[in-house]
C-alpha cells in the first residue's frame, strides 16, 4: 500500500469557515468490498431482486460508506494527517445510488483551544441534494515546539 501524507493543518491553523471536499463516485465493487469489510451485507445493497422489491426500487451503497467520505475529507485534506475522531452525528437524508457521485464537505464551525478540538459541519450531496448531513468533533495536533 502507498501512503500519499498531504499537507497537515495544525490547530493553531484552522479558522471558523475552513472548508474542503472529497468528491467519489460510487460504484458496484465499493459496496462489495465494503459489505466485505465491515459484514453488512443487507441484500438492499447487494441483491437487485430483493432491492427492487423495497421502496427505492434498486441498489443502494451502505449508508455507511457514504459517512466514511467525511472521515476521507478529514485524514487527507482539512486538518488531513494525525488528525482523530471525537464523534460524529449523522442524518441520512436521502439513498446514494451505484453510479452516483458523492461529495463529502466539511467546514470548521467552532474552535476550543483548551482541548485543541473543532467541531466541523459535514455534508454529503449528490447532484447537489443533500444525502448525509451531521458534525463531528475532532482532536487536532498542535504545531510542534
Amino acid at each position: 500500500m502507498t501512503i500519499m501524507t498531504r499537507k497537515s493543518y495544525y490547530f493553531e491553523d484552522l479558522e471558523p469557515g475552513m472548508e474542503a471536499s472529497f468528491a467519489k463516485t460510487v460504484i458496484e465493487t465499493d459496496i462489495i468490498g465494503f459489505a466485505e469489510v465491515t459484514g453488512d451485507k443487507n441484500p438492499v445493497h447487494l441483491d437487485t431482486d430483493f432491492a427492487a422489491r423495497t421502496m427505492f426500487k434498486e441498489r443502494i451503497a451502505h449508508g455507511m460508506l457514504t459517512a466514511s467520505y467525511i472521515s476521507a475529507v478529514f485524514g487527507m485534506e482539512l486538518p488531513g494527517p494525525g488528525v482523530i475522531y471525537i464523534s460524529q452525528t449523522l442524518n441520512f437524508k436521502a439513498p446514494v445510488r451505484i453510479g452516483d457521485e458523492v461529495v463529502a464537505k466539511v467546514k470548521v464551525a467552532e474552535l476550543f483551544p483548551a482541548k485543541r478540538r473543532a467541531r466541523f459541519d459535514c455534508v454529503c450531496t449528490v447532484d447537489g441534494k443533500t444525502v448525509l448531513d451531521g458534525e463531528a468533533i475532532l482532536m487536532v495536533p498542535a504545531r510542534p515546539a
